[in-house]
């Protein structure tokens, strides 16, 4: 089975844009060196183009979504409780978990 990621291209204006692939490593870039808009494309290009926003309203950059908790995501971005709780479960949670693990050595 093939690891479904996103494809990391940096773009000219200084931000990455995101496009879904396979990841080789299983890894994506470290998420503690997104800018914002950076953040704002992973959640678009995993099917949350409509909570995307909510990051971009409360200014939320790399290291801030790996500093955020469950609760954060359920209640502060202020997104239907279905899509707060996949987004946390499937992509905050595994990025902070993925973080851990790559700074730890």
């Amino acid at each position: 089975m093939l690891d479904l990621g996103l494809n990391w291209e940096h773009t000219l204006n200084g931000t990455h844009k995101w496009d879904l692939c396979t990841v080789e490593n299983g890894q994506l870039p470290d998420p503690a060196h997104w800018a914002v808009a950076d953040v704002v494309n992973y959640f678009k290009a995993t099917g949350f183009e409509e909570q995307a926003n909510a990051f971009q309203d409360q200014e939320i950059d790399g290291k801030s979504l790996l500093l955020m908790t469950r609760n954060d995501v359920l209640t502060g971005l202020s997104i239907k409780l279905g899509p707060a709780l996949k987004i946390y479960e499937y992509h905050v949670k595994p990025l902070q978990t993925q973080h851990l693990k790559s700074n730890a050595t």
